[in-house]
């Protein structure tokens, strides 16, 4: 495989079984790689703006997952988050990942964090924008998804289709930016455009109930952290209307040397914050190498 030349970004698919995980691919592989993990409703695209940003100095590894951008998964796949961190797990042996750091956002958080349950020697530092893992970190705004737990009624989950529309995924971008402007309107688009494929709904509302079992998992993820201590970095949309501030300082709790910084900005808040998120990374990482 070609090494991609640092400024730009290789567009390239990794076969995993019958999984075909697309993913976004820049800098130098002999460099320290940083992986991430995007959330909902969006893929690897949420990334087209950090990656030029850190791969001169990394090699930097942006996969869909299944169920999102462009990864492609047979019928009959089990779209639940334990399979979801299986499917990355064997993605990083398919493209001979053995150590690297994560960059963790909303969903890709309950993956990222399976992935280093399972091989905690493999993780050599978290980055957490907006990627919860305490229970004081979620919102009033999941009162529905936790009525939807609770009880998975057709009136419940119906009620959770009002999460696939474009004005709602228009929202999810826009609120809490300081400027909605800056807000990139293909961005929210092309989310929409790929959750509308059929049966596309019915795979996000199975993650959506499946949700519950992270919640779960904080626990195992609490006694990760104290247990294996990894270097931490929290950058964190304050205006997030689904993951609260109060998230991002309980990492402290577990990881007391974890790093929190705040930032004016929204759940998408690389939307808007590239630039500073970007230089913390790079400015955390130089002090943690991996």
């Amino acid at each position: 495989m070609p090494k991609p030349v640092p400024s730009e970004i290789a567009l390239r698919r990794a076969e995993v079984g019958d999984v075909s995980i697309f993913y976004r691919e820049a800098g130098d592989p002999e460099r320290p790689t940083i992986m991430l993990l995007h959330g909902f409703p969006t893929s690897s695209h949420q990334f087209r703006d950090l990656i030029p940003r850190l791969a001169d100095r990394y090699h930097v590894v942006a996969p869909d997952l299944p169920g999102f951008g462009f990864t492609t998964a047979p019928d009959g796949f089990d779209y639940s988050f334990a399979n979801l961190a299986k499917a990355m797990e064997a993605f990083t042996d398919a493209i001979g990942l053995q150590r690297y750091a994560i960059y963790i956002f909303d969903y890709g958080a309950p993956v990222g964090l399976r992935l280093a349950l399972a091989r905690p020697g493999t993780i050599t530092a978290i980055i957490s924008q907006n990627g919860n893992a305490y229970e004081e970190g979620l919102s009033d705004g999941w009162a529905p998804t936790r009525a939807y737990w609770a009880d998975p009624s057709p009136a419940n989950r119906e009620a959770m289709r009002s999460m696939f529309t474009l004005e709602t995924t228009r929202w999810q971008y826009t609120h809490g930016a300081p400027d909605e402007t800056q807000v990139a309107p293909e961005a929210y688009w092309l989310d929409y455009a790929l959750m509308s494929r059929p049966g596309n709904t019915d795979i996000q509302l199975g993650l959506i109930a499946d949700y519950a079992s992270n919640v779960a998992l904080y626990p195992r993820i609490h006694q990760y952290f104290r247990e294996r201590q990894p270097p931490l970095l929290a950058v964190w949309g304050a205006n997030d209307p689904f993951f609260l501030p109060t998230g991002a300082e309980a990492f402290r709790r577990d990881l007391p040397k974890a790093e929190v910084h705040f930032l004016d900005a929204g759940h998408f808040a690389l939307e808007t914050h590239s630039r500073e998120i970007a230089d913390h990374i790079r400015d955390f990482l130089d002090r943690h190498p991996t």
